[in-house]
């Protein structure tokens, strides 16, 4: 009898099985959120003018994506259908309020900073999208999982689009000087050789720019994500 039970249970999937590591590296590149599914497109536009900034950004929507997806995704079961989305907001609400005030409380300056941006993480569609399209049909181990690839692959973005903008804009990574000296009346670098910030790269404009190029080469390297093939 004990045997007969046994045969007719499911085999347990490994923890790292080759398709949940593929929850992880697929929204990297091929299935990223901002340049493949152009989701979460407002803060990479917002809030990239400092490398920290988008440091922070990240670290926020991957809390707020890995707790919440875990949550929601153990009471899927619970959830009647017709107010899902609205326990799917009262979750997401909820860990945003947490980040925020964890931000006020131990890092004034970027909470200043960051502004209302960290209040429009609760809109925020890849969040809303991975709630409803993921944790609603999967178990927490896959969500929380599915949740880390895509916070990843929003966090990349973010920075990589904030080194460009502090960088070329600012002369500075990190707050610390780059292309010249810091001590006043001590000058070296590129400043001496006639370099002159970008102030274009800290406007929003110059970060949709950066996107694009990025969506750009993205695409000329997979001939997959071009649309018709």
């Amino acid at each position: 009898m004990s045997d007969s039970v046994e045969k007719t249970k499911e085999p347990k999937e490994p923890l790292f099985s080759k398709k949940n590591k593929k929850l992880i590296t697929d929204p990297l590149l091929d299935n990223n959120p901002i340049t493949v599914q152009v989701l979460g497109i407002c803060s990479a536009l917002a809030i990239t003018v400092q490398v920290e900034q988008g440091i922070v950004m990240g670290l926020s929507v991957a809390f707020v994506l890995m707790a919440g997806n875990v949550i929601i995704s153990m009471l899927r079961n619970l959830i009647p259908s017709r107010i899902r989305i609205i326990v799917q907001l009262v979750v997401v609400a909820s860990l945003v309020i947490i980040v925020d005030q964890l931000l006020a409380a131990f890092m004034p300056d970027i909470s200043e900073k960051l502004s209302v941006f960290v209040g429009l993480i609760i809109t925020n569609c890849i969040i809303m999208g991975r709630f409803e399209a993921f944790a609603m049909a999967n178990k927490p181990w896959p969500s929380l999982i599915d949740a880390v690839g895509n916070s990843i692959g929003y966090a990349w973005i973010l920075v990589l689009v904030a080194v460009f903008r502090e960088l070329l804009g600012s002369g500075t990574l990190m707050g610390y000087q780059i292309f010249g000296s810091a001590i006043p009346g001590e000058e070296w670098g590129l400043y001496t050789m006639g370099y002159v910030n970008n102030n274009m790269m800290i406007l929003p404009p110059m970060a949709l720019i950066i996107v694009g190029v990025i969506i750009w080469v993205q695409r000329s390297k997979n001939k997959e994500l071009i649309e018709g093939h």
